[in-house]
This record gives structure tokens, C-alpha cells and sequence, in this order.
């Protein structure tokens, strides 16, 4: 399907923030227009620490991704994460008047509407709710629309997050002078961005390592099935190079992206590098070996808390696909053999190139970029959806988006009198 609408993702995180300009070209692939990516100076472990900051990097990456794709950005679609995002599982259910009338779109959505309305512990709200599957008088497994029956069932994957760190992300959005287009939870755009269908039919876990946290997405029969954040991420490491070392945060940072390896086994003592001394001061020399202990280290804390999500999602024995690794802490050398060693799973690392067009920068190929893609991705499909709803394609602005969480932090900032 072949669309001329312009979508762009923000994404908002706790090293770099980056805004991508795509559209969906001829052959159904995402062509990117354009790109904007700054380093992150006001979130800490994907929540906003500094509203000022936050705003500014959003203003530099935004005005960069403007001038390389010539247009005007107005709208966003912007990623959460961060530790305060929480997953339960919930089973909801709904009484048909009649069972001799088929059962409508409207009821549907209804049932999945009334999961907004759960009680959650105070600060708290419900983010997304997303359907997996559904049960009409004990049959389960079917598709409801237009079925016949007395009751109809669904379980519900609820995401949820607290409230002031949303409200946070939507203020210095919009103090950036640009409006939100729908909010959305980063893991699941990152695995639109890297996984196939049928890897989410199989059963396979997305690892997305961003700078503050680590993100995790478990899909079994092409359901999202368990979701978790992990409150470390690519950030911790270089502080531990940095305190391992006794270096500066700069060169801990250049340690880890150039030379930095998961596996302490395969690096050699007598390689070393030298990073400058400060002030006059003789060069320090590091041993490779000794830089892949420190991150190894950390990098098998991370993965055990990854395999403790697997593991307690339930559905550890049946993910045939096995690990995708992505997010910029997939870049990692030896860290999908470090992956498999512990898990015991098959383990590669995911590139959203799969969806790009031909001819997109080569840095888009990146596993650093798979959320902002997937943001992408996901703004493109909500549009396609909307156009197939109506023939009016300008009403499309007019329409809220769906998540009610997400319309509640839009009428608490119209009321307030935000710009």
C-alpha cells in the first residue's frame, strides 16, 4: 500500500534522543526522509529528570531531521519506557443481550475499552491495553466478529506506567512546540521494527538495550505475551568502565563503542589500548582483557534478569525463535554468544534494515535506531488504519487517538493551557 503521509517517530531516551522522518513508498517498504539524533542530557533510565534540558535535545534533534528532509515537523509519535512500566495479565468478559445477533466491531472494542477502567494503585495508569486472544461461550481461540453467542471473552495484556513520568514526556513535547500523536510503549515499536511474523508466531523474545533500561517483549502465536524493563542499561557500563578504569566518562564511553566486547574469553592481555592522559599526564594503558571482564560482568547481570523475565512470563519452553537482541547495546561484540551461553537459547541481533527502503543512510541500519523506526512503522499502520475507516482522509487530524490514558494526559494539558 502505497501512502504519500509523512509520520515521524521521537525517540526519547536516556543517551541519545533521535527523530525519524519516514513514509511508506510503492513497495511497501519505509523510506527515510530524514533523521535528527542529539545526545540526551535531561532523562535518566527513560524517565525525564529535567524538563528544560529534555525540551532543548528535542528542539536540536527535531530542527536536524527538519533540514535533512526538508519539511515542517507538527506532529509526533513518541516511545515510553523506562522501570516504572509495569504488565498485567486480565480477563474480561461481557454479557451479549442477544445471541442471535452477530457480534459487532463495536462490542469488541468496547470489551477492550472497559480494561481502562480497572483500578490501579494511586499515581498509577493504564497505558495500553492489547487483546490476545478471545473466547466466545467457552470456545476459544476464534476470531468474534460477526460470531453468534451469549458470551464473549478476551485476555488482555494491560501495560501500565506511572502517570507523572507520562505527563513529563507530553510536557516537553509539547514545550518543543509540536503536538503527540499517540504514545507508545518503546519495546513493542522496537519489535515491529526487527521481528518477523513469524518469529512472533514461533515464539521469540525482544531484548531492546537502550542507555538507561532494558527493554523486554515476549510474542508466542504471534501475541504479545509478557513485557518488562530492566532498570540497566548501556549507561551502567561505561560507569562501570569509567570507576573499573579510573578514566573519565568520555573515554569510558569511546572504550566501550570501539572496543568493547561481552566475552573476556576472547580478548588477549597483550592487546592494549592507550587513552590520553589528562593535563600533561602519560598516556593509561588498558588490556582488552580486562575491559571485557568489567563489561561482561554486567552484561551477565543484565542477561539473568532477562532470563528471569523469560522465565517468568511461563512461556520459557515455548519460544522457538529464541533472543533478538537490539537498541544500541546490541552492538556489542560476543554478546549473542555471552546471550546464548546463559539462556541457552538461539540468540542474533536485529537490525530494522528489513523494513527499509534501498537507499536509506546506512547508519538507519542500526540497531541503535529500531525504536525510532518502529515508531515509524506503527504511526504508518494507525494512519493506514484510520484511512480505511473513512474516505474523508482530513478527518484523520480530527480523530482522538485510542488510548484513553493518553487522552487524559491531552485534556489535562488543554485545560491547563499548555502550547
Amino acid at each position: 500500500m502505497a501512502t504519500s503521509e509523512i509520520i515521524v517517530g521521537l525517540d526519547i531516551g536516556t543517551t541519545k534522543i533521535a527523530a525519524i522522518v519516514g513514509r511508506r513508498n510503492e513497495n511497501n517498504k519505509i523510506e527515510i526522509l530524514g533523521f535528527g539524533k542529539t545526545e540526551s542530557i535531561g532523562v535518566k533510565r527513560g524517565v525525564v529528570s529535567n524538563i528544560e534540558d529534555t525540551v532543548q535535545s528535542i528542539k536540536v534533534a527535531v530542527k536536524e531531521a527538519e533540514a535533512s528532509s526538508d519539511s515542517d515537523i507538527a506532529t509526533v509519535n513518541v516511545g515510553i519506557a523506562g522501570q516504572h512500566i509495569k504488565s498485567i495479565q486480565y480477563r474480561g468478559s461481557s454479557i451479549r443481550p442477544n445471541a442471535d445477533l452477530e457480534i459487532t466491531q463495536t462490542e469488541i472494542d468496547s470489551l477492550t475499552e472497559n480494561m481502562f477502567k480497572l483500578a490501579m494503585n494511586p499515581g498509577e495508569e493504564i497505558i495500553d491495553v492489547i487483546p490476545q486472544d478471545y473466547t466466545i461461550d467457552g470456545e476459544s481461540g476464534i476470531k468474534p466478529k460477526g460470531m453468534l453467542g451469549h458470551q464473549l471473552e478476551a485476555n488482555f495484556h494491560i501495560i501500565t506506567g506511572q502517570t507523572m513520568a507520562a505527563k513529563n514526556i507530553f510536557k516537553c513535547v509539547k514545550k518543543a512546540e509540536l503536538e503527540v500523536d499517540s504514545l507508545l510503549l518503546e519495546p513493542l515499536a522496537s519489535a515491529e521494527a526487527v521481528l518477523s511474523d513469524e518469529e512472533k508466531e514461533a515464539g521469540v523474545v525482544l531484548v531492546d538495550i537502550g542507555g538507561g533500561t532494558t527493554d523486554i517483549a515476549i510474542f508466542q502465536d504471534g501475541i504479545i505475551r509478557h513485557t518488562a524493563v530492566i532498570p540497566f542499561g548501556g549507561e551502567i557500563i561505561t560507569e562501570d568502565i569509567k570507576e573499573g578504569c579510573t578514566i573519565i566518562k568520555k573515554h569510558a564511553e569511546d572504550l566501550k563503542v570501539k572496543f568493547g566486547s561481552a566475552l573476556a574469553s576472547e580478548n588477549r592481555d597483550e592487546e592494549i589500548v592507550a587513552i590520553p592522559g589528562l593535563r600533561g599526564r602519560p598516556p593509561k594503558e588498558i588490556t582488552m582483557r580486562n575491559l571485557a571482564s568489567i563489561i561482561q560482568a554486567r552484561m551477565e547481570e543484565i542477561i539473568e534478569h532477562v532470563y528471569f523475565e523469560i522465565k517468568n512470563s511461563g512461556f520459557e519452553k515455548k519460544l522457538i525463535a529464541g533472543i533478538v537482541l537490539t537498541g544500541g547495546g546490541a552492538q556489542l561484540k560476543h554478546i549473542t554468544q555471552l546471550t546464548e551461553f546463559i539462556t541457552g537459547m538461539d540468540t542474533r541481533i536485529g537490525y530494522p534494515n528489513e523494513h527499509l527502503a534501498p537507499g536509506v543512510p546506512e547508519e538507519m541500519a542500526s540497531p541503535m535506531y529500531a525504536t525510532g523506526i518502529g515508531l515509524v512503522i506503527i504511526g504508518l499502520q494507525r494512519f493506514e488504519k484510520e484511512m480505511l475507516k473513512t474516505e474523508k482522509p482530513a478527518e484523520k487530524k480530527k480523530k482522538a487517538p485510542r488510548l484513553s490514558f493518553f487522552d487524559g494526559i491531552k485534556k489535562f494539558f488543554e485545560e491547563d493551557g499548555e502550547n
